[in-house]
């Protein structure tokens, strides 16, 4: 068992892993969506959101967390700007993976990976459920009230 192991290797040791999502979260903020494997997508919408969220806390430790993972400064300014003022009011899920064809050469899983409410999208979000219907307090009373209802 995988106990507190969290992340896929990717085939790669951990500094040449670090530094492949370092590249294409660095990516992803300059072009908005970048096309890989399912298996890269995944673990790079762990890092991805995590930026942003960086970029809408706008401390000067997130800016230097940020810019710890992205490659250059123009990338730092979008997502402490355009991006923090974009999602300013998404609690989280800022990143969206859709699958895509098969890769001729080896036959892998490809995928797009895009951040969400922007022009151009590759499918439209889906509506935020409500909150789950809950009876009001006077309809609890009355059917409490009618099922402890004394019988004569």
């Amino acid at each position: 068992m995988k106990h507190r192991v969290a992340g896929r290797r990717l085939g790669r040791s951990s500094a040449h892993r670090w530094s492949l999502l370092r590249t294409q979260v660095s990516q992803l903020v300059e072009h908005e969506r970048i096309e890989t494997t399912i298996h890269k997508a995944k673990e790079l919408r762990r890092i991805a959101d995590k930026v942003i969220t960086w970029g809408k806390e706008g401390t000067i430790a997130a800016r230097r967390h940020a810019a710890g993972v992205l490659r250059r400064d123009d990338q730092v300014k979008k997502v402490f700007g355009e991006l923090a003022d974009r999602y300013k009011e998404r609690d989280g899920g800022y990143t969206r993976v859709v699958r895509t064809q098969k890769r001729r050469d080896d036959a892998a899983q490809m995928a797009f990976i895009e951040y969400i409410d922007r022009a151009g999208e590759l499918r439209t979000p889906r509506q935020a459920k409500g909150p789950a219907f809950l009876p009001t307090a006077a309809a609890q009373l009355s059917q409490h009230a009618s099922s402890t209802s004394p019988s004569d």
